[in-house]
């Protein structure tokens, strides 16, 4: 039986610091016109989830989540190099997605809160994209609630492979670890967010990794 690993995106693969906070925050102002007033928490969050606490806590009832996005993605687009230019790989990262690209018994995806065209320009921005099969990936504007996103991923993979898998999340916070454990899935944690070991083995992880830069563990973790 084949692994796949679903791969969240900040703070696990990699840090946009802060360009997509500023994206947010430049598009809501533009449409709507009202000073940004409450950041959000966006740790382990998705999109559609976010959008609407924005909404609500700066009373915003003119605007659809599907208009906001839009416009989000069209500013992400506009700031791609601030990306390539202030962001920055986890460690380990780039050593541990080429290794298991190599082996065939594993396909790699995204399961993350990004919307699928800012997944994939912030993995592109590193040149990541290759190893990902992003259309069985799960994404922001798929669903609100994170753990729909791990079955939509478990899904399309079915669809597309006709194969059963051995599905691992790999991600940064207690709500990845939620998310797989509400699927059955094994969940490997990363504390290279804001996140600590502790909190994530506590929520369930099955394993926990200071972070990715000693491959051989972290290939070890994720697929035993």
């Amino acid at each position: 039986m084949r692994t796949l690993v679903m791969w969240d995106i900040d703070r696990t693969l990699l840090h946009t610091r802060g360009v997509t906070k500023e994206a947010w925050r430049a598009t809501f102002t533009e449409l709507t016109g009202l000073e940004w007033r409450a950041a959000p928490n966006f740790a382990g969050r998705t999109d559609l989830d976010v959008c609407a606490e924005v909404f609500r806590e700066h009373g915003v009832t003119d605007c659809t989540p599907e208009l906001f996005l839009e416009h989000y993605v069209r500013a992400m687009e506009r700031d791609r190099h601030l990306v390539i230019e202030r962001g920055a790989l986890m460690p380990g990262v780039r050593e541990v997605l080429d290794r298991l690209a190599a082996d065939p018994a594993v396909v790699q995806t995204l399961v993350t809160g990004n919307v699928a065209p800012v997944a994939r320009l912030k993995v592109e921005a590193f040149g990541l994209h290759h190893v990902f099969d992003e259309e069985i990936g799960g994404y922001g504007g798929d669903h609100a609630v994170r753990a729909t996103l791990v079955r939509r991923s478990l899904e399309r993979a079915h669809a597309k492979y006709a194969e059963p898998f051995r599905p691992v999340v790999v991600g940064d916070t207690v709500n990845d670890v939620a998310a797989a454990l509400a699927n059955d899935v094994t969940v490997v944690g990363v504390a290279t967010g804001t996140t600590t070991a502790a909190e994530l083995a506590e929520a369930g992880a099955h394993a926990v990794l200071a972070d990715l830069s000693e491959v051989d563990r972290a290939v070890r973790a994720i697929v035993p």
